[in-house]
């Protein structure tokens, strides 16, 4: 046997353990390869003197030595001088002193330089075990061998050594610089992943991830660059499909909250059909969709473009006692759902089977009442899926969910309209009718009600004959927009008729006016406009109180705006005097009194407005309009002011 003497002098890194683990001699290769001085290592246990990746394999293979009696061999990684880790084939085995009689374990690296494969078994097995590729890079030769590891991964790469060049034409070419910086740069300890894709021989695309390490194989061996691959085709596959799938419920979710919306922000049943047929179908799936409404016990049916008008004429019209689905299912109150021809022609016998272009003769169809069991009958929402179609349960609930949300909406658009027709009924009834001839004028009235449409307005205007033979022209504005405002607008207006048979003069009509009003102590305020005219000289007298200017027109086409004096809005100062002016009306000159929301808007000023109407009712003078198509053409110039408010406009013309 070998002296311990003879056993640390060789070249390779060698040391002496005792049984129990303790450093008891080690050579300068030694030391160096585990990057400490030898008077450091001694006495210390072996395993601690290790990486510590490396430390519980150090210590398994001096403990089975030591145990055994027998050699043991392992493969471990020392730090190395270079900085670049040494993977070496390691033996330990015992060994007797002849100096003192001890056992001890001698622990030296073999020299694998013809044979540096079975440094990488342990890599291969641990890559295998991983369910990952290996693969070694020789960069003087510029070759890739790989290794072998998971059969899966090793399939992508049937050629064991290949040029580098080849490798690289294979990758994806936005991604063949991150290849070339994992070659160029790897580090002694593992680089993080890099994604490329591989297209291989007999496959498509593979997402793969790959990194690297460098290591030196053997004492004194040569330098290689490492790396593992590992395969996340698969996985990045299914995180697509998550990912997408997560997409469609959001945009699904999405879809579903602005069809809510829509049916909720619906003014007229025509917005609401608009938001029905053109959301339905797409929401659920289908090929097209319809929408059936009653109106007095008759269906009026209508379609999106994924079903023809024509192809559903035979439901049109259906009574609503008709035995086929769709009347039945509104008549109910319960959704249907048939899955085929044969299914309705059994249960439906006499009802109509319309055949579609797109989905030929048979499909499956699904209706959803929009109103429930009890309730008085709206009407209904179909759609059009293939043969043996049937919607899950959920589906089932949110078709019924929306259709109840589209009933809540039509019920209050009905409500509304009936409400619309009720306030312009009162309306009208409250806004007098203009003599039909008024001596040496020309007069026409224009009234439109609030945008919203919901309430009475408090705009007004009025004509009539004075007991001395002047015309008397009004028109004003009551604060507010409901039935109080109305009957407010009733009051000033017939009051103001009152006293002007009394009283000739303007300013003494709102005077008392207002004396009458204050003492009434309402909790509204009007303005108001008067003018009298003597249609045989043309001298007008007017006075305001807090109302919009007057506008003239002159047959010239230019026009002026007229302050008339006055005083505040009638009903909140008590003991005013208005005043008034006299000043005279030219033949073929025109007159335009107005409420302030013809002239003033969010984005128009009130003296931009006057400007405007102004320069509208001088061009239809110049133009030979008479008042009717004056006071149509300012209205009609009304719209674009964007007031929220009613409006009116009274045109006189001295002809």
């Amino acid at each position: 046997m070998d002296t311990s003497n003879e056993l640390l002098q060789r070249a390779c890194p060698s040391a002496l353990v005792t049984l129990d683990g303790a450093m008891h001699g080690l050579n300068e290769a030694m030391a160096s390869a585990l990057g400490r001085p030898a008077e450091q290592c001694l006495g210390r246990d072996f395993g601690d003197l290790w990486p510590t990746s490396q430390r519980t394999s150090a210590e398994s293979l001096v403990g089975h030595a030591a145990k055994t009696s027998t050699a043991a061999m392992g493969v471990l990684e020392f730090p190395g001088q270079s900085e670049v880790p040494v993977v070496c084939l390691v033996e330990a085995r015992q060994v007797k002193d002849p100096a003192g009689g001890e056992q001890l374990v001698w622990v030296h690296a073999l020299d694998a330089g013809n044979d540096l494969r079975s440094l990488l078994i342990p890599f291969r097995l641990a890559t295998e075990a991983a369910d990952l590729g290996l693969w070694m890079y020789s960069p003087h030769r510029d070759q890739l061998e790989w290794l072998g590891g998971a059969p899966v991964v090793a399939a992508l790469f049937p050629d064991s050594t290949a040029p580098f060049s080849r490798v690289i034409s294979a990758v994806h070419p936005d991604d063949r610089e991150g290849f070339r910086q994992l070659l160029r740069l790897a580090p002694i300890q593992q680089s993080p992943w890099v994604r490329l894709r591989y297209l291989t021989q007999h496959d498509d695309w593979h997402q793969l991830a790959a990194r690297t390490r460098r290591l030196q194989l053997g004492y004194g061996g040569p330098e290689r660059i490492f790396g593992v691959v590992r395969d996340d085709t698969k996985q990045e596959k299914r995180k697509q499909k998550a990912q997408a799938a997560l997409a469609a419920e959001r945009q699904r979710a999405k879809d579903i909250a602005d069809f809510s919306s829509a049916l909720i922000a619906a003014a007229t049943e025509q917005e609401l059909q608009q938001v029905v047929l053109t959301r339905l179908a797409a929401t659920f799936g289908a090929w097209g969709a319809l929408l059936a409404l009653v109106d007095e016990d008759r269906l009026l049916v209508s379609t999106d473009a994924g079903i023809a008008r024509r192809e559903v004429e035979a439901l049109q019209g259906l009574r609503l006692g008709h035995p086929s689905p769709l009347p039945e299912a509104i008549r109910t109150g319960r959704p249907l759902f048939v899955p085929d021809r044969k299914h309705h022609s059994h249960r439906w016998p006499h009802g109509p089977f319309p055949r579609l272009d797109r989905v030929g003769s048979d499909y499956a169809f699904a209706i959803t009442p929009l109103s429930e069991t009890g309730d008085q009958p709206l009407g209904a929402w179909g759609m059009v899926y293939d043969s043996g179609y049937r919607p899950s349960l959920d589906e089932r609930t949110l078709m019924g969910t929306l259709a109840n949300l589209a009933g809540q909406a039509l019920r209050r658009i009905q409500l509304q309209q009936a409400r619309v027709e009720l306030a312009t009924a009162l309306q009208k009834t409250m806004l007098p009718t203009l003599p039909e001839h008024l001596p040496g004028l020309e007069v026409a009235a224009r009234y439109r009600p609030s945008r919203c449409g919901l309430d009475v307005g408090g705009d007004w205007y009025d004509a009539f004959v004075m007991s001395d033979g002047a015309i008397a022209l009004e028109i004003g504005d009551v604060q507010g927009h409901d039935v109080d405002a109305a009957a407010f607008m009733g009051q000033v207006r017939l009051s103001m008729r009152a006293i002007a048979d009394q009283e000739p003069d303007p300013a003494a009509v709102l005077t008392r006016t207002n004396e009458l009003l204050t003492a009434m102590d309402p909790a509204r305020f009007a303005s108001c406009t008067m003018l009298c005219i003597d249609p045989r000289g043309g001298r007008v007298t007017g006075t305001s109180a807090g109302h919009v200017p007057v506008l003239c027109a002159h047959r010239d086409g230019s026009h002026d705006v007229r302050e008339l004096p006055g005083g505040p809005v009638l009903g909140v100062v008590p003991g005013i005097e208005y005043r008034e002016e006299t000043f005279a009306l030219d033949e073929d000159t025109a007159l335009v009194m107005v409420t302030d929301g013809v002239v003033e808007g969010p984005g128009l000023t009130l003296e931009a407005g006057l400007e405007r109407a102004g320069t509208l009712a001088a061009q239809a003078v110049y133009d030979g309009l008479d008042t009717e198509e004056t006071a149509d053409r300012i209205l009609d110039a009304a719209v674009a002011v964007d007031h929220q408010d009613d409006v009116a406009v009274l045109v006189i013309r001295r002809t």
